[in-house]
């Protein structure tokens, strides 16, 4: 997704990837959710509201949005949930995102579904991205910002499905986050996180589609049980 103004409807929903996000919500252990990328919080948010209300403990969810139209109505929808916190923020600074370089050496090396979009468009809806939040004032550390407001070290479970061009570097922010799930893994989003999570024997991948939309992926964290689940996993 590329940043513009005004409400869309909800992709995640459902579907193979909402219903796993449910079951993840609902995991014993799962404290601590970030949502990236949330829209106006009738698709993905819900499920992990749903999720999150058949875990005994109830977990926090933050969700970040990035758009000022969306967040508006976000918080809205969600504002009689006191565990939903909802931040209008970049979730990474303008710096961490990539460059048209980038970007056109991935179109044009990789052969991914973004491929259907014509590079330039692809490219114009990077600069677009770039100029509202530079136009907004939104660049900063959001994911570090919310950890610090909250005195987190990590989250339990992160969806990643913000921008299109800054999966690589939230994925960066949240490494080692007991639940890991990737929206649009056939695109420049998620294509090299996924592949760094399969290659990664701390991670074991619990569910995937190519067919879901441009594809997602749920990893989770083997020892994540250890680290003070109190049992259960995503089957």
């Amino acid at each position: 997704m590329h940043v513009h103004d005004g409400l869309i409807p909800p992709e995640i929903t459902n579907d193979r990837l909402s219903r796993a996000i449910v079951e993840v919500a609902a995991t014993p252990g799962v404290h601590e959710i970030l949502e990236i990328g949330s829209s106006s919080g009738a698709g993905s948010t819900e499920a992990w509201v749903l999720g999150a209300l058949r875990n005994p403990v109830c977990p926090r969810v933050h969700c970040i949005e990035v758009s000022t139209v969306r967040h508006a109505a976000l918080a809205e929808r969600w504002q009689d949930h006191p565990f939903v916190h909802t931040y209008n923020v970049s979730s990474v600074p303008l710096e961490s995102f990539p460059t048209p370089d980038d970007v056109t050496a991935f179109y044009r090396g990789v052969r991914s579904k973004l491929r259907r979009t014509p590079l330039d468009v692809v490219l114009g809806w990077l600069q677009a991205d770039l100029a509202y939040v530079s136009e907004h004032g939104l660049s900063g550390d959001g994911i570090g910002q919310i950890m610090a407001q909250h005195g987190l070290a990590g989250f339990d479970a992160v969806l990643i499905d913000g921008s299109e061009f800054t999966g690589t570097a939230e994925l960066d922010v949240v490494y080692g986050a007991g639940f890991i799930l990737l929206d649009d893994t056939r695109t420049f989003k998620n294509w090299e996180n996924t592949r760094r999570l399969e290659a990664d024997p701390a991670y074991r991948l619990v569910r995937k589609n190519r067919w879901t939309r441009n594809g997602f992926a749920v990893f989770e964290r083997l020892d994540r049980a250890r680290l003070g689940s109190t049992g259960g996993s995503l089957h």
